[in-house]
């Protein structure tokens, strides 16, 4: 079956950078776009980062973009996150995910950033 397995969270302070892994298995990797979302305490999930199958292509929210940075590495079955100048307001547990008939999701990795 699928499993995503994030891991890379923890606390920060403000200005400060993390790098989240998700580990993927039980499907084609290569085949499938990743996309990243988060979710802070008493808001709505969001996306914050996609990248298609190839990785030739990313999108992201407005407000992570020039500060985060999505890669993959299709030989490892792996997406990353790279988040930089970190704010408080990126505070949030954040989870990969994609699209196989249904979103699949991982069980997240919470990200703190401290003022």
């Amino acid at each position: 079956q699928v499993q995503l397995v994030e891991s890379g969270g923890g606390l920060v302070q403000s200005g400060g950078s993390l790098r989240l892994s998700c580990a993927a298995s039980g499907f084609t990797f290569s085949r499938y776009a990743m996309s990243w979302y988060r979710q802070a305490p008493g808001k709505e999930r969001e996306l914050v980062a996609r990248i298609i199958s190839t990785g030739g292509a990313t999108n992201y929210a407005d407000s992570v973009k020039g500060r985060f940075t999505i890669s993959r590495d299709n030989a490892k079955n792996t997406v990353y996150l790279q988040m930089n100048s970190l704010k408080p307001e990126d505070t949030a547990v954040y989870s990969c995910s994609t699209f196989i008939g249904t979103r699949q999701w991982g069980q997240g990795t919470q990200v703190i950033v401290s003022s």
